[in-house]
């Protein structure tokens, strides 16, 4: 059957309820023919022009809020690249055949961000269904004075679920806030390792409350020596980025006494068990020798390191890994294996915001690392641990946070 062929603007045009198309700086670039039949603007009158420029707030109205409720609403689509669904809102708009004159009107908006090839909001589609009539229906044997309560109820609820919303959304915000800026101040800023290349990073989940529960180390040790961890608190906000601060802070100091990165794992599963919410983290730490080229490593039921060896191809540091902290009722020592490595190769570890997603199972993510690994092989350390986050993490932002280290061996 021969494919017909679809005319993409006349299908927007005749689109049932009102829809318009808006830049991320809401100015009109189209709308469609419902949208100028029950606003009663020609096209011509809202193309190329600000949206509250065309429909301004009623002045005689000193509550009105619906300009900035819905200015907000749809900044917050751009920012976020997430649908973002207004309560019922009241938005009085002025009768385009008698100026200073405005008629009460209702209206159920959803804005929708629409993304480009780069991940990056390129137009909001603005559809709004006006329910006017709906809430002001009389209903049964009330008459006017019932169907004024019903559409007095019906306003006032959807303004208070809105403003708890909106309370909602700004202690989230704040929570956010404080807890990225104690992640930040926990975290160890990048320093030199003598003649070692090491670049870390650590990127926040965006618009999500997955963030600040992981963490990263670097430790020098006696002689040619460094230990490098990662780890991930189940958990979220604030108080995981407070339960990170001290297994971090744990692991850095067990490290430097104990005589390899099992041990260590071992006294931080102990402390974790002091520790409200440090229950099923995990953790990956791995001792670089340099005088005899070898890696000594464990994990706490964490994903594998990746070692990157100068051929290109990629193995993963998987023959020692044990359950999460505190998964086992009773103390065990962990296990830790040895693997030689070459001059040249470079050494990853990752927490699972790199690599892993909801609908996917993580050998598909460890085949994307594996893939990203292999063709970036010859760039620096720096470039490649920026290509790794640019392969890897979704085009709209990751929906966990992630922590990176990538080390030049």
């Amino acid at each position: 059957m021969r494919k017909p062929q679809i005319d993409h603007a006349a299908v927007f045009r005749a689109l049932p309820g009102m829809v318009a198309l808006l830049t991320p700086e809401l100015v009109y670039v189209d709308v469609n023919d419902d949208f100028v039949r029950l606003t009663g603007r020609a096209r011509e009158q809202l193309v190329g022009r600000y949206i509250f420029d065309v429909f301004p707030e009623n002045p005689n109205d000193p509550a009105a809020a619906g300009m900035r409720e819905t200015r907000e609403s749809m900044l917050r689509a751009v920012a976020t690249g997430e649908r973002d669904t207004m309560a019922v809102l009241r938005y009085d708009i002025e009768d385009p055949q008698r100026p200073g004159h405005w008629r009460e009107h209702f209206w159920s908006p959803v804005n929708a961000p629409v993304l480009g090839t780069d991940g990056k909001v390129t137009l909001l589609v603005h559809r709004v269904e006006e329910v006017t009539e709906l809430i002001r229906a009389r209903g049964g044997q009330g008459g006017d004075s019932r169907a004024r309560v019903l559409e007095a109820e019906l306003y006032t609820r959807a303004r208070e679920l809105h403003e708890v919303n909106e309370r909602l959304r700004k202690a989230h915000a704040r929570e956010r806030e404080v807890a990225l800026a104690l992640q930040e101040a926990l975290l160890p800023a990048p320093r030199p390792l003598g003649h070692h290349q090491a670049a870390v990073r650590y990127r926040p989940a965006v618009g999500a409350l997955n963030v600040c529960g992981d963490w990263y180390d670097l430790v020098d040790l006696p002689g040619d020596r460094l230990a490098v961890a990662v780890g991930d608190v189940v958990g979220h906000g604030l108080s995981a980025a407070c339960v990170m601060g001290q297994l971090r802070s744990a692991l850095s100091a067990a490290t430097r006494v104990a005589d390899g990165p099992a041990r260590a794992l071992e006294a931080l599963g102990l402390y974790a068990r002091s520790v409200d919410g440090a229950e099923s983290t995990t953790a990956a730490t791995a001792f670089i020798n340099w005088d005899d080229h070898t890696l000594t490593y464990s994990s706490a039921g964490h994903l594998p390191p990746a070692l990157l060896h100068p051929d290109g191809t990629v193995s993963f540091l998987d023959l020692a890994t044990d359950p999460p902290l505190g998964a086992s009722p009773e103390h065990a020592t962990r296990p830790e294996a040895t693997t030689p490595f070459e001059e040249g190769a470079t050494l990853v570890l990752y927490t699972d915001g790199l690599i892993e997603r909801r609908t996917e199972d993580i050998d598909m993510g460890l085949a994307r690392l594996t893939d990203a690994l292999t063709r970036h092989r010859h760039a620096g350390f720096e470039d490649l641990a920026d290509a790794l986050l640019t392969d890897l993490l979704p085009p709209t932002g990751n929906a966990d946070d992630t922590a990176l280290v990538v080390i030049r061996l």
